[in-house]
Formats: C-alpha cells, sequence, structure tokens
C-alpha cells in the first residue's frame, strides 16, 4: 500500500512539473521582443519585463516622424553612403564705394574778340607794331577806284584793310569778293554811314549788326574791326562799338584824295601828306570811291608813289590784324 501510494505521487509531480515547463514555454513563444533577460545565473527569468529593441544607427534606414522634420546631419556619413556636402556659402562681392562725382566742365567761353587794352579807345597808332605801316580805305560811295587800287596792291605785294559799309557791300557783292580772294583784310564802317554821336543804343546796334550782316552776306567777315562814319565818336558811342565786339580804329593821317581836283587836292599832296605823318605803326585813311562833283580817284592814283616811298624809307606794311596780336 505505501509503495503503490509513492508511484501515485510520483507521477502527479511529475505531471506537474511538465505542465509548468509548458507554462514557461509558452510565455516564451508569446514574448515578441526575442529571449528572455539572463538572470544572476545565466537562466531565464520568468519574471522579466520584456525590453523593447533600439532602433538601428544606419542614418539610411531611418526615417523621421511626420510630427518631426528631418535635420541635416553634420555627422559623419556610414561607411558606403555618399557624402553630403555641406550647403557652399558665398561671401559677398564687396561693393566699391560711390566715388565722388566728377565735375562737367562747364562751356568755355569764348574768346574776347580783342585784346582788353584796346578798350575805350579809337586807335590812330598800331601799338608797339614797329617800323610797318597799314593802308586803309573807305568804300560807302562808289566802287570807281577798286580795279587800280587792288592792281597796284597785287603788283607791290601789299595787303591792306578795307572798311565796307553795309550798302556798300550789298552794292558790289563781286568787289567784296576780289577783295578777299586778293587776301585784303574787310572791316566794319555801319549800315549806311551815319553820325554815331546822335544814335541811341538801339540805333547803334543796328548800324553795326546791318553792316556786319550784310558784308557777311557778300562773303568776308568783318569783326572785330570798326571805323565811325566821318570819324564822329565819344566815349559813349566808343563803348557801346566795343560791347558789340568791335575795336575802333581811326587813322594816323587823312590823305584828303577824297576831296578832289576840285577841292584843291592832287595826287603829290596826298602822297607828302602819307609821309609827312609816317612814323611806326601809321594808320593811313584814303578811299575807294571818286568824287562826286569831278570824278577823281586821287587815292587810287598816288598809291604806286605811296608804297614806294614808304618802303624807301625802310617800312613794312600791314592788315589792322596787327592790332590783334596778344
Amino acid at each position: 500500500m505505501r509503495q503503490g501510494g509513492r508511484r501515485r505521487v510520483a507521477a502527479v509531480a511529475a505531471a506537474l512539473a511538465l505542465l509548468a515547463l509548458a507554462i514557461v514555454l509558452a510565455l516564451l513563444l508569446r514574448a515578441p521582443g526575442g529571449p528572455p533577460a539572463a538572470g544572476p545565473s545565466g537562466s531565464a527569468s520568468p519574471s522579466a519585463t520584456p525590453v523593447a529593441s533600439s532602433p538601428s544607427p544606419d542614418a539610411s534606414s531611418a526615417v523621421p516622424s511626420a510630427s518631426q522634420p528631418a535635420e541635416a546631419s553634420t555627422e559623419p556619413p556610414e561607411a558606403g553612403q555618399n557624402p553630403v556636402q555641406p550647403p557652399v556659402t558665398v561671401p559677398p562681392v564687396p561693393v566699391p564705394p560711390p566715388s565722388e562725382p566728377v565735375a562737367t566742365p562747364g562751356p568755355v567761353p569764348p574768346a574776347a574778340p580783342f585784346p582788353a587794352s584796346l578798350r575805350d579807345q579809337d586807335l590812330t597808332v598800331i601799338p608797339r607794331a614797329g617800323q610797318v605801316v597799314a593802308l586803309t580805305f573807305d568804300a560807302g560811295a562808289n566802287a570807281a577806284g577798286l580795279p587800280k587800287i587792288l592792281s597796284t596792291l597785287s603788283a607791290k605785294g601789299v595787303a591792306a584793310t578795307f572798311f565796307l559799309t553795309g550798302n556798300w557791300a550789298d552794292t558790289n557783292p563781286g568787289g567784296v569778293g576780289q577783295i578777299v580772294s586778293a587776301g585784303h583784310r574787310v572791316a566794319n564802317h555801319s549800315m549806311t554811314h551815319p553820325g554815331f554821336t546822335g544814335l541811341d543804343g538801339t540805333g547803334i546796334a543796328q548800324q553795326v549788326r546791318g553792316a556786319e550782316q550784310a558784308i557777311l552776306a557778300a562773303g568776308a567777315d568783318p569783326t572785330p574791326l570798326f571805323r565811325f562814319p566821318f570819324g564822329e565818336r565819344d566815349a559813349r558811342t566808343i563803348a557801346a562799338v566795343n560791347d558789340l565786339g568791335y575795336v575802333a580804329v581811326r587813322w594816323t593821317v587823312d590823305t584828303l584824295g577824297w576831296k578832289g581836283t576840285s577841292g584843291g587836292i592832287n595826287t603829290q599832296i596826298v602822297a607828302d601828306r602819307t609821309l609827312a605823318g609816317l612814323q611806326p605803326g601809321e594808320i593811313v585813311l584814303m578811299h575807294i570811291g571818286s568824287n562826286p562833283n569831278d570824278g577823281t580817284t586821287l587815292d587810287a592814283d598816288a598809291l604806286p608813289q605811296i608804297i614806294d616811298r614808304i618802303s624807301a624809307a625802310g617800312y613794312g606794311f600791314v592788315t589792322l590784324d596787327a592790332l590783334l596780336a596778344p
């Protein structure tokens, strides 16, 4: 009886042990995290709590959550991966400071038409001219003496200055062209040859500008030389002419050839008067036109003798452009 009871107890104990083993195996198979944590002796502990495995450090397999955007990694890339270059920062190009504005030169004022030292004068000689004479001819009436005058000047190789009125230039445009083509200087003698002291500023301007335009239209430029009709002038009229861009030129000696034989003059008197006034820078006044009463052209007739006697005295000849030299 005792022996049989022992066998039954042993069988029950074995069955319980098998049941316990089966329960443990079932628990182990149902756990998702793999084998149970080992106890101090290395055996599985039935009471150990399964631990979730850590995510892989492989950056190529990491997926950012929808709620948190991925950030650029600054760590070295994993082996076998293409390195990711950091963004290139381009330094700003230095901008030079704005340069100072370059001053634009203003318009260049025109050169003075004549030396300032000639203002407020009605010149009777060429200053500092030396041993030279200026032969000048006024033209306000007709052109009777012009052919002979131009022929003599050409033959003697002398250049002269011709003061023309605007009316004369209008009437004798061919004569203006002959004077210019022969190499002589043309100057302004007013438009209609009035006395200037009786004119106001507007009248003076009309006379000077009118003659200027008429002479320009005939092919010559009279600026900046002006002679007052009849030699009539005062400080006011000289200043007015200067303001119009002209220097006033009178004469050293008047030959009086314009008086003609009817006025008691002949060619010898004309030449003698010229030589009596001979000096450095002498300005000789003669006329182109004939005397209205006797038709004589004494200045044209006396011109060859005048040139020869002046040359024999050791003088040369210039135009009134010599006044404009600095």
